[in-house]
């Protein structure tokens, strides 16, 4: 298999393999040497007792897992489960910032209100995650259609264990962007888009996402987005969607409102 880069979609992948296999199972993971760690072999010794790694070649290396404990190591249960200003959170081990909440979209939610007034019809979560915006529009708005998506499987699942957790009503979507939507059928997106694939800066995937965003949102239709203050979203955003204006701004984060032409 591909070697996971992040530490917690590797044990939530170990813990599902650990369940499965059988006692003379033996894993080969590959990987690029600069994404591995020697925190990976320490994750990886919770679940089997022969860790060990291969010789380098061209910049990759290889890990081989056998012999299942009988009694792993376990540091937690997947999916995590955490609490975020009464709601609860759950989510897969491959999801951004597990079932936490990161200070961009805690910035986002500072402005829920004014999110909110701008609803006329359907809301969507673009790039859904965990879940966490998904769950406070719903809640903040029990009379309207919140969708959420997402491209990643463990995104959506979170999302959708999220709602079943909290009682509340959100239609998921897996999907790239919001392939599933109509053009002209949306009168909110909310997004705190990526600017990473994997582990690599790459801007491609939410210049993709604002483009669908702005075929999605109907004519006076708003885009609510946070980014970091380093990235070259505004700018974006104004030429995709439409007249923008920044919302708030802190020594990181920045959220602006943008309304399609």
């Amino acid at each position: 298999m591909g070697l996971p880069t992040g530490l917690d979609e590797l044990d939530e992948l170990f813990g599902n393999l650990w369940r499965t296999l059988g006692p003379e199972a033996h894993i080969v993971a590959g990987g690029r040497i600069k994404h591995m760690s020697r925190s990976m072999n320490d994750v990886a010794a919770r679940w089997f007792n022969d860790v060990h790694a291969s010789l380098g070649v061209r910049k990759a290396r290889v890990l081989h897992f056998s012999s299942p404990r009988e009694r792993p190591a376990i540091t937690g249960e997947w999916p995590r489960t955490n609490t975020v200003n009464g709601l609860t959170i759950r989510a897969h081990g491959g999801v951004f910032h597990t079932a936490g909440l990161d200070a961009g979209t805690s910035l986002l939610l500072d402005h829920l209100d004014d999110v909110a007034a701008d609803v006329d019809s359907d809301v969507v979560d673009l790039g859904c995650g965990n879940g966490v915006i998904s769950a406070h529009l719903a809640q903040r708005l029990p009379h309207a259609r919140v969708h959420a998506t997402d491209v990643s499987w463990q995104a959506v699942d979170s999302t959708r264990l999220t709602a079943d957790a909290n009682g509340l009503s959100i239609v998921t979507h897996w999907c790239d962007g919001l392939a599933d939507l109509p053009d002209d059928s949306v009168g909110v997106v909310v997004t705190n888009p990526p600017f990473h694939r994997g582990t690599a800066q790459d801007h491609a995937p939410t210049v993709a996402m604002l483009t669908d965003a702005a075929r999605a949102l109907h004519p006076g239709g708003t885009l609510w987005c946070v980014f970091n203050n380093h990235l070259p979203w505004a700018s974006h955003v104004k030429r995709l969607i439409g007249p923008t204006r920044q919302v708030a701004r802190n020594r990181q984060y920045t959220v602006i409102r943008a309304v399609r032409r």
